[in-house]
C-alpha cells in the first residue's frame, strides 16, 4: 500500500472515531452517565493500558516536564469535563457548529494571543463565513420562537476556546504525538482521579455495567489513544491541512447520522449553521489551490 493510500486509511479511521465521540458523547445524556463518571472512566483506562508500556519502554521522563502537566490540564482534565458537561445539554449538531466549527478559528485567536501570530487571510475569510452563518442561524431560531443559544452552545464554545489553546501550545512545545498524547492521558488521571474518588458525586451503580464498558473503552482507548496515532500518522503522510480538513467532516456527518440514531432534529436554522461553520472550518476554496512551496519550486523549474 502505498504511502497516500496509508495516510487515507489512517483519515478514515480518525474520522469514524471522531464521529463516534460526539454520537457517544450524546448517548451519555441518554444512557445517565454523568460528566465525571465518564471523565473518571476515559483517563482510568487510559492510565492502565499506557503505564506500563512507559515503563516496559523505560520512558517516563517526558511526564516531568511542566509543558506535560500544562497540557494534561487543559486539553485534558478541563476540556474533557466541559465538552463532556455540553453534550448532556446540546445535541450532536449543536457540537458540529459550536465545538467543531469553532476550533479553527479559537486555535488562529489563541495563537495570535499568546505568541502574536498574525491572522492569514484564510483565516479572516473562515471568521467572516462563520460569524454571518452564526448570526443567520440566530435569526432563524429567533423567528422560529426558539431560544438562540443555550448553555449546552456556550459550553461547547468554551471546549473550542480549551482545545485551541490546547493546540497551539502542543505545537509550539513540539512534543511528538506519542509523548503528548501519553503526558495528557496520564497527567490528566493523576490529578483528576484522586479529586473524583474524594469528593465528586458518583453515579455508576445507576447506570448499566454494558454502558459503562462501550463508553469506557470507547473514550479511553478509542478516542485517547488510537485517534491520536491515526491523525498524526495521516499528517505525515497526507500533511496537515489535507488531513486536518477531512477528518474536520465527521462531526458534520455524525449531526446528521444522529437525526436517525438519536432521534435529533435538524432544523432549517441548525442547518444553515451546519454549512457556514463547516465551510469556514473547512475553507474549500484553498483545496485546489497550490501551497506556497510548491509555487516556488514550479517557478524555479520555469527559470531553469
Amino acid at each position: 500500500m502505498s504511502p497516500r493510500k496509508q495516510g487515507y486509511f489512517f483519515v478514515l479511521v480518525t474520522m469514524c472515531i471522531w464521529g463516534g465521540f460526539t454520537l457517544f458523547a450524546r448517548l451519555n445524556a441518554q444512557w445517565h452517565i454523568s460528566a465525571w463518571d465518564i471523565a473518571a472512566l476515559r483517563f482510568a483506562i487510559a492510565l492502565l493500558i499506557l503505564m506500563p508500556i512507559l515503563i516496559y519502554k523505560k520512558d517516563l521522563a517526558f511526564l516531568w516536564s511542566k509543558h506535560a502537566v500544562i497540557l494534561a490540564l487543559i486539553g485534558g482534565v478541563i476540556y474533557c469535563l466541559t465538552v463532556y458537561t455540553a453534550f448532556l445539554y446540546a445535541p450532536a449538531a449543536h457540537a458540529a457548529i459550536f465545538l467543531n466549527g469553532c476550533i479553527p478559528i479559537c486555535t488562529a485567536i489563541a495563537a495570535y494571543i499568546l505568541f502574536r501570530q498574525p491572522f492569514d487571510k484564510h483565516t479572516w475569510v473562515s471568521l467572516a463565513i462563520m460569524i454571518t452563518a452564526l448570526a443567520l442561524m440566530s435569526v432563524l431560531m429567533l423567528q422560529g420562537n426558539a431560544s438562540a443559544f443555550g448553555m449546552g452552545d456556550l459550553l461547547l464554545f468554551i471546549s473550542a476556546i480549551w482545545w485551541g489553546i490546547f493546540t497551539v501550545l502542543l505545537k509550539q512545545w513540539k512534543l511528538s504525538a506519542w509523548h503528548s498524547m501519553a503526558s495528557v492521558a496520564i497527567w490528566s488521571a493523576i490529578i483528576y482521579l484522586p479529586i473524583y474518588a474524594l469528593f465528586l458525586p458518583k453515579h455508576f451503580m445507576e447506570v448499566s455495567s454494558v454502558h459503562l464498558a462501550i463508553q469506557g473503552i470507547f473514550h479511553g482507548v478509542f478516542v485517547v489513544i488510537i485517534a491520536t496515532l491515526t491523525y498524526v500518522a495521516a499528517i505525515q503522510r497526507l500533511g496537515a491541512f489535507k488531513t486536518g480538513s477531512i477528518v474536520t467532516l465527521a462531526p458534520f456527518i455524525a449531526a446528521i447520522l444522529a437525526v436517525p440514531l438519536l432521534d435529533e432534529s435538524l432544523s432549517p436554522s441548525i442547518v444553515v449553521g451546519l454549512v457556514g461553520m463547516g465551510i469556514g472550518a473547512l475553507q474549500p476554496w484553498r483545496w485546489f489551490r497550490q501551497d506556497s512551496l510548491a509555487q516556488k519550486i514550479q517557478q524555479q523549474n520555469k527559470q531553469d
